[in-house]
């Protein structure tokens, strides 16, 4: 049970820090959008290159930053039946969850996807836009980056689940933690 605890620690860990360090996305994701919307209804000036990496920052702060989502309880569930629930019927329905529903689901995303980031490598992609961004194969590998941190993330909550059901009280969750979400 000692390395399960370990486990749980560290993938939550490492989400914790690479979602707080993603967040920062949102800076340059807004300004960005601002000189866009200023530049365009203002001036009539338009750049493709400024309009794509605002998307890109986008995607990559949602996909990057699921992993953490999922740690702080932000995903979408029946709040009105898991809320109020005792913590072993919560361990149960995490279990279940992360077993059957999101572990299959992202190691297909992971399997699709693999060949088409792939692909995407070999040709050294950039945008099909004239005048976008090079380097969209560096884009599509988040993908497979969203896939490794959501199956870790859905291994640690397997985890954290089965360590209460064993009775580890330390690692139910803490309702405080997902209100700031």
């Amino acid at each position: 049970m000692r390395f399960l605890g370990n486990f749980v620690h560290a993938i939550d860990g490492l989400n914790d820090w690479i979602g707080r360090g993603v967040a920062w996305l949102v800076v340059p994701m807004v300004v960005i959008t601002f000189l866009v919307a200023t530049l365009r209804y203002g001036f009539s000036i338009g750049w493709v290159t400024m309009q794509e990496s605002y998307m890109w920052l986008y995607g990559i702060m949602f996909m990057v930053g699921a992993g953490y989502t999922l740690l702080h309880g932000g995903h979408v569930r029946v709040d009105v039946i898991y809320r109020p629930a005792s913590p072993r019927y919560k361990a149960w329905v995490d279990l279940f969850g992360s077993l059957f529903l999101l572990i299959p689901v992202v190691i297909m995303v992971f399997m699709y996807s693999y060949p088409y980031v792939v692909t995407s490598w070999k040709r050294l992609e950039g945008s099909h836009e004239t005048g976008g961004l090079p380097g969209l194969f560096l884009y599509k590998s988040v993908i497979l980056v969203f896939c490794v941190l959501m199956l870790l993330q859905g291994l640690s909550l397997a985890a954290r689940s089965v360590l209460v059901l064993a009775g580890h009280k330390e690692f139910e969750i803490n309702e405080e933690e997902h209100e700031g979400i």
